[in-house]
């Protein structure tokens, strides 16, 4: 195999030349995963020129694999015929991601092509709101009947197999697409042809179709299974989530929760490939936000002034109070967001995990604080010790307590418990930290 380097050496040197042929050379030498890095690392221009050389069953493999904002970027490097084709090609979960990244007008124009039955399947998922389970499931899907032979089940499956999603995991419905069983493909084939279905299937794990996504994705993970049903408010199927789907949910989670959690939106293509202004957009409001609520702690420094200049020694410790109690807050807070994530806690918890916190931000706080007094004491005297030990103790039992809590009421406030991590939490801390070490240090030195 072409070695990553020498690839793009060769298809430096052929798209300089304008030698396409050779470019189409290069190309073929490489594999679906190494063409989906290639074209996303690639600028809108060049990826199109390079998409265009692939072979349109290969064309369609890379482009169902790119994110669906690299996606929308290189349509608007494809003629109209191409774009059509691509758009129809694409099964209508991946249609719908796609359609987000695109102009509505181009959204609209393109569905208006799309074949009567294209366009239903399409609407079936739009008709959900984001974030929803509903707007990430497939309505391509073979169910079977509780009154059908396994023999006449397989029949279905087979006259069905090329438009559906999976076939491997069956959803059972009864007359009215009421969602009773479900079966595997591994249970067809080991029952008899003339048993019944409704004797064979086992019980459903379901999810409603306005349930969020990642809960469900995550549910279906954990379960083992390879597609949930997705029913509406009366149990009736509308679709199904399979599990590379789900995968593919809770690894767009876990991005946007670390670009979050760092004070960032994720940028949802690789770093190189991204516009300069794609990557200070996607940090300004954050850095704005956190700006606009460190002015929190300048006022704080500003009431205590005069505190400061009778006692210039406590300027020398702000830093290290402040930087403890932020990170001591981060730390609960990525730990409790990981733990919703995973599903190891409910918002219900919120008091228990409260009260964990306070006892950890106390332990830590007493190991820090003793060392703080000690530290201080020996360098000052023992009054400075003892605000400085104080206050550790104080601000990481605070720290702890809020950065656990902050990420279980975002939650259940419907808001994403990242967006209340590291950059809200440091802040937060920051300027009620500082309250905490000048009344501690106004009544132990009492100035």
């Amino acid at each position: 195999m072409v070695e990553a380097l020498t690839t793009e050496e060769a298809l430096a040197r052929a798209l300089a030349d304008r030698d396409l042929l050779a470019v189409s050379r290069v190309l073929e030498h490489l594999g679906d995963r190494e063409l989906v890095d290639l074209i996303e690392r690639s600028s809108q221009r060049r990826s199109a020129v390079l998409f265009r050389l692939l072979a349109k069953d290969v064309a369609l493999r890379v482009f169902e694999r790119l994110d669906p904002s690299v996606q929308g970027e290189l349509f608007l490097g494809l003629a109209d015929r191409e774009v059509t084709d691509l758009f129809t090609d694409l099964d209508p979960d991946d249609r719908v991601l796609l359609m987000d990244e695109l102009p509505a007008a181009v959204a609209r124009r393109l569905i208006q092509q799309l074949t009567p039955h294209e366009r239903d399947l399409t609407w079936v998922i739009l008709g959900h709101r984001a974030g929803s389970v509903g707007r990430r499931m497939s309505p391509e899907y073979v169910s079977a009947h509780p009154h059908l032979t396994v023999a006449e089940a397989l029949d279905v499956v087979r006259r069905r197999v090329a438009q559906a999603e999976t076939i491997y995991t069956l959803p059972v419905t009864d007359p009215d697409k009421k969602l009773v069983g479900v079966l595997s493909l591994r249970d067809l084939f080991e029952a008899g042809p003339e048993d019944m279905v409704g004797d064979i299937m086992g019980t459903v794990h379901f999810a409603h179709a306005n349930d969020d996504a990642e809960e469900v994705a995550r549910l279906c993970v954990d379960l083992g299974v390879l597609a949930m049903p997705i029913v509406d408010s009366e149990t009736r199927l509308l679709g199904i989530l399979t599990v590379d789907d789900a995968q593919r949910i809770l690894e767009q989670a876990e991005e946007e929760d670390a670009a979050r959690a760092g004070a960032t939106e994720p940028l949802r293509r690789p770093y190189l490939s991204t516009s300069i202004a794609k990557v200070a957009r996607a940090r300004v409001v954050w850095l704005l936000v956190l700006a606009m609520s460190a002015i929190l702690t300048v006022q704080v420094l500003e009431i205590f002034e005069a505190t400061l200049e009778q006692k210039v020694v406590l300027a020398l410790f702000i830093p290290l109070l402040t930087g403890t109690g932020g990170n001591t807050g981060s730390q609960a807070a990525t730990t409790i967001t990981r733990a919703l994530a995973m599903g190891d806690v409910r918002t219900s918890d919120v008091w228990a995990v409260m009260l964990r916190e306070v006892r950890v931000g106390a332990m830590l706080g007493l190991l820090l604080g003793s060392l703080g007094f000690a530290l201080a004491a020996l360098a000052y005297d023992t009054d400075t010790g003892l605000v400085i030990g104080l206050t550790l103790f104080c601000v990481c039992s605070m720290a702890a307590t809020v950065g656990g809590v902050m990420p279980m009421i975002a939650k259940k406030l419907r808001v994403d418990p990242a967006v209340f991590s590291t950059p809200f939490i440091t802040t937060f801390c920051d300027a009620t930290g500082l309250l905490i070490y000048f009344m501690i240090a106004k009544a132990v030195l009492g100035i």
